[in-house]
């Protein structure tokens, strides 16, 4: 199993970056792929990126590529999403989830609760 805390979510303004951290606790030995997710009010749940176990795949919604980058840190267990130029339209409750057959294309459980991403002037 593995479980994932969200943080480094806040309040910025249009244009301005925030990186978030995925950092994920395991029980095994799971090569897993691990992806990021958003939820904004009223709107289903969006995938945003994924990276697979190795870091070497990286994947993207067409809404981020180009302003938004997932990378990973093996030894601290935590995967990251740099945003750039964020737009209010980015505004949602982030979380990460694990890909246990590791091929960053689903499907996608262990949901975490998410760090909390406001852009705004």
């Amino acid at each position: 199993q593995v479980q994932f805390t969200e943080s480094g979510g806040g309040l910025v303004q249009p244009g301005g970056s925030l990186r978030l951290s995925c950092a994920a606790s395991e029980d095994g030995n799971i090569n897993y792929a691990t992806a990021w997710f958003r939820r904004a009010p009223g709107k289903d749940r969006e995938f945003v990126a994924a990276i697979r176990w190795s870091g070497a795949n990286k994947y993207y919604a067409s809404s981020v590529r180009g302003r938004f980058t997932i990378s990973k840190d093996h030894a601290l267990k935590t995967v990251y999403l740099q945003m750039n130029n964020l737009k209010p339209e980015d505004t949602a409750v982030y979380f990460c989830a694990a890909d246990k057959s590791g091929r960053g294309s689903g499907p996608w459980d262990n949901y975490g609760q998410g760090t909390q991403v406001t852009v705004s002037s």
